[in-house]
């Protein structure tokens, strides 16, 4: 274990965001989205094992004889949390870990618009943070709940798989709770949940029918949900929910959707000038548009309506990439490989703007 923590402290000190441990290869350390092979013995098999049989809890033990891989958060002393994945490759334990910093970083260092603190500051409604694996999703969402616990006296339920940021009691009360440790699965989680007296609801993943449902019931109550959905932009969101659900029962989520929905905020993480990484944001708020265009099943308009919702604090993509060049943060050349449409924002830089989203909305 000596040579374990070593290697987890060196991680922290050096600013890796992920360790990869697999018998054969090399250390690897994840700095800067780079994957880096550090100068350490490479793990053996004997080596490996020892390590998983001391740091994969109880409660996670058996679900990892039956599926051969399982999801927990390790506390390495001295040294501080890590999001853990323990896994097979070939037959051999492989260990993926992700550093969960203890200080959740503000709005300003995030690089974060002052919108989602207006959003963070809902009185009830679902708010979505989408994007890839990897993009900050839940970075972004510490940070809203971090506002809420520094300006508003709430009670915070969350229900993680594992729990990423640990948050300490400021003028809201927060418990957090892991699956698998604090309860049996999401499923049961959010069965129980609204009984537990919360203001706002934190789901760590919306991953299936079920979590979705319990999330619109509790908005429908006058709750705020929070959580993530791997989408590549927000007008997708409304369409990946509905594919959770069967085909008889699509229409009426979707209409409890345009009821309960708040907005989605869907983030990339793009290269700044000088190194670093800031988020590009692409917003959409259940405005009265928005919401017409969910009930009536115009999705592939939703688009066009965030395109021309900037005044509701509505932004795309491409709005958002050229904002970033504009103010200086980013390269022309790496915007343009992080948009979604990029001939469009092309001839953005050019000074030429089509207004194509309002013939497309009449």
């Amino acid at each position: 274990m000596d040579l374990f923590l070593r290697i987890l402290q060196t991680a922290v000190e050096g600013g890796a965001s992920d360790v990869h441990l697999k018998v054969g290869g090399p250390v690897i350390f994840r700095i800067n989205r780079q994957l880096v092979a550090i100068e350490a013995p490479f793990p053996t098999q004997e080596w490996i094992n020892k390590i998983v049989d001391q740091i994969v809890p109880r409660h996670a033990r058996r679900r990892l004889e039956e599926d051969r891989e399982v999801d927990f958060s390790y506390a390495a002393p001295g040294v501080g949390r890590f999001r853990t994945n323990v896994f097979q490759q070939k037959g051999e334990w492989c260990i993926a870990m992700r550093y969960v910093k203890v200080k959740v970083p503000s709005f300003e260092e995030l690089g974060l618009l002052p919108i989602l603190k207006k959003l963070a500051e809902s009185p009830r409604g679902i708010v979505l943070v989408s994007g890839s694996t990897g993009c900050g999703k839940s970075t972004t969402l510490a940070a809203m709940i971090e506002h809420i616990n520094a300006n508003f006296k709430k009670h915070i339920i969350t229900l993680e798989d594992p729990i990423e940021y640990v948050f300490e009691d400021n003028q809201c009360v927060i418990e957090q709770r892991e699956i698998g440790l604090d309860s049996l699965s999401f499923e049961m989680g959010l069965k129980h949940i609204l009984r537990q007296d919360p203001d706002i609801i934190m789901i760590g993943e919306m991953r299936d029918a079920t979590s979705f449902m319990a999330a619109i019931n509790a908005a429908d109550t006058g709750h705020l949900v929070l959580s993530t959905l791997h989408t590549t932009n927000a007008s997708q969101a409304i369409g990946r929910i509905l594919d959770f659900f069967k085909p008889d029962e699509r229409d009426q989520v979707r209409r409890q959707l345009a009821a309960t929905l708040r907005a989605v905020v869907c983030q990339r993480m793009v290269n700044k000038i000088g190194g670093g990484l800031t988020p590009a944001l692409e917003i959409m708020i259940n405005t009265g548009t928005v919401r017409k265009l969910i009930e009536e099943n115009r999705l592939e308009k939703l688009a066009a309506a965030i395109e021309v919702g900037t005044d509701d604090g509505m932004q795309t993509f491409n709005q958002a990439l050229f904002n970033l060049v504009k103010q200086g943060l980013v390269t022309e050349k790496e915007a343009l490989a992080k948009a979604t449409n990029p001939q469009a924002l092309e001839m953005n830089f050019k000074g030429i703007f089509l207004d194509e989203a309002r013939r497309i909305l009449t």
